[in-house]
């Protein structure tokens, strides 16, 4: 047989190492060569087993002491080591993992929920405790118009609700509930696995430790059942595309008597005929006939609340913008609002009768050689070089 190792050196720790240090040391090991982590590695498995054999005498004050004093002698033909009393046994490691994860006082977390699927002693864990229910999204389309001044819109929607037949309780009686045969009402049940036990969530009871003898027909025993919800919802001035609200307890119903979820409302903003949003900025393209254009004049702008009167400068050329302060989108939360940009597209007549035509070859002439615009002279000129 094999020499055993120094406790310490198994663990990797100094002999004057701290109660928590030494419960670290031996966590950041266990987790390294469990077997579950290296499956078919009986090197590790080994490892694991020594690492385990050393944590349980180093952790014991009694056990440290009387191993620092005599070493591995301490514990040898029956003095009470880990092979004592038990017919040659060694420690439990759910033990350990139940003491260094937190297990077995109610509530296994960590690394030790990860392995085992659930915390440490049988009762402590069941889960039959009130459930959350599930958030529930649902997609809004509003205008552009309803997004800048606000709104409010009633919604209709399907969710899980309490179930009226059963009142919730999941039973036509009201009161059919018996103890799980399969896991006898622990809430979960154990499975073995060579030299391990697999400790997992009773699957006919879903760990509560109780079935329903007679179950509702309505929500088949889950006491809970769809149905159409109507509810109403504010939609602030200013909102953006792809906002998110959120209706607290709008949700799906809990279970066992746990709070509801919420809703959250997805606004979308239809496309505007008209108008583009730029943050709180609005931006159209606006036709401009060629005589107020030249001439200058008033003409009449759109906006989200009625309209508005322009002032064109004689000479005002194709693609300018013009800036109306305040004429945008109201800022969310806020009593500002943005401005709308005004593009100018000049309209060119595409249908011209023959006195109509005569005038305007005659208002052509009267410019001579000089009747190119200052735009077209700077174009032309900076083209001459391709032109060579």
């Amino acid at each position: 047989m094999a020499e055993k190792r120094d406790y310490y050196e198994v663990l990797g720790v100094s002999r004057d190492v701290s109660a928590d240090d030494l419960k670290k040391a031996y966590r950041k090991l266990a987790v390294k060569f469990h077997p579950d982590k290296n499956p078919g590695d009986k090197t590790a498995e080994d490892k694991f087993k020594e690492i385990g054999e050393a944590y349980d005498i180093l952790s014991d004050d009694q056990k440290r002491a009387a191993y620092d004093r005599y070493g591995h002698a301490a514990f040898a033909g029956g003095m009470g080591g880990p092979g004592a009393g038990g017919g040659g046994g060694f420690h439990d490691p759910f033990d350990i993992f139940r003491e260094v994860f937190g297990g077995g006082g109610g509530g296994g977390s960590g690394v030790f929920e990860s392995f085992f699927g659930g915390g440490g002693g049988g009762r402590q864990q069941r889960r039959d405790g009130p459930q959350r229910g599930s958030d529930l999204r649902y997609g809004l389309e509003i205008s552009l118009e309803e997004a800048a001044k606000g709104c409010e819109r009633e919604i209709e929607y399907e969710r899980l609700n309490s179930c009226k037949t059963c009142s919730g309780s999941g039973s036509a009686s009201g009161g059919g509930k018996k103890t799980c045969r399969t896991c006898g009402g622990v809430g979960q049940v154990i499975s073995s696995r060579g030299f391990f036990q697999i400790q997992q969530t009773c699957p006919d009871c879903s760990g509560s430790g109780e079935v329903i003898s007679d179950p509702c027909k309505v929500c088949s025993g889950t006491g809970r059942s769809k149905e159409r919800t109507k509810i109403r919802v504010k939609i602030p001035a200013g909102i953006e595309d792809g906002s998110r609200l959120r209706s607290g307890g709008n949700g799906d119903y809990g279970s066992k008597g746990g709070p509801a979820g919420d809703l959250y409302i997805v606004v979308q903003i239809r496309q505007h005929e008209i108008f583009e949003r730029e943050g709180d900025d609005l931006h159209c393209q606006m036709p401009l006939s060629f005589s107020t254009a030249a001439l200058g004049g008033e003409t009449t702008v759109p906006t989200l609340e009625g309209k508005a009167t322009l002032k064109v400068p004689s000479g005002t050329q194709n693609g300018t913008t013009f800036r109306l302060r305040g004429k945008g989108i109201k800022t969310l939360g806020e009593e500002r609002h943005g401005d709308l940009y005004v593009h100018v597209q000049i309209a060119v007549p595409t249908k011209l009768n023959a006195e109509q035509k005569a005038h305007l070859q005659a208002f052509a002439e009267s410019f001579g050689e000089t009747h190119s615009s200052t735009m077209e002279e700077s174009f032309f000129e900076k083209a001459k070089k391709f032109f060579k």
